[in-house]
């Protein structure tokens, strides 16, 4: 009978688990079922103007696209839990390193805590420029239909290059934002 006890404790404490984790996903990609009826008209494309936003960064300062009119900015959406955008996560940061003088690099992390963000920073060695979009709000006004998503916006603030999903070492990534 003790034994049934804790076999019935266990499922419990599983299906409890289970049910927390289901709700915790669903919350955090809600922002996404709202860009998906909204790509439904239309994904994003090149030559459209990329919306404006105003989000903090790490630091706590405001951060806004339109402050960056006139240089290159590459934006990356991205989320600690997203395994392509930690193995991207490398790339990306060798890319905002090699670039940091004649592009801005925003990396704008869905759905995540500053606290989290900052540990997984931290435990990468990774120094970015990381604005945080808790609610989904700036992804939802740039239509990403999930992560990773990564957009090149030129001087002029218009989309040069879009990429859904996972960046590798042989995209020119690099010859891209030299060109611009």
């Amino acid at each position: 009978m003790r034994f049934l006890s804790i076999i019935m404790r266990r499922a419990l404490a599983w299906t409890i688990i289970t049910a927390a984790v289901v709700c915790a996903v669903a919350v955090v990609l809600q922002p996404f079922a709202d860009s998906r009826q909204k790509a439904e008209k239309g994904i994003i494309a090149v030559g459209e103007t990329a919306p404006d936003f105003a989000a903090v960064d790490l630091s706590g300062e405001q951060v806004q696209l339109s402050q960056y009119r006139g240089q290159v900015v590459l934006l990356h959406f991205w989320a600690s839990w997203c395994a392509p955008c930690v193995r991207e996560m490398p790339l990306l940061n060798r890319l905002s390193q090699s670039h940091n003088k004649n592009v801005k690099t925003i990396f704008v992390n869905v759905g995540e805590s500053k606290a989290t963000v900052r540990e997984y920073l931290a435990e990468n060695g990774f120094e970015l420029d990381v604005v945080i979009d808790a609610t989904g709000k700036i992804a939802g006004s740039y239509r990403v239909p999930g992560l990773p998503a990564t957009m090149i916006v030129d001087r002029n603030g218009t989309f040069d290059h879009i990429l859904l999903g996972e960046l590798h070492e042989d995209m020119p990534i690099d010859r891209w934002l030299a060109e611009l």
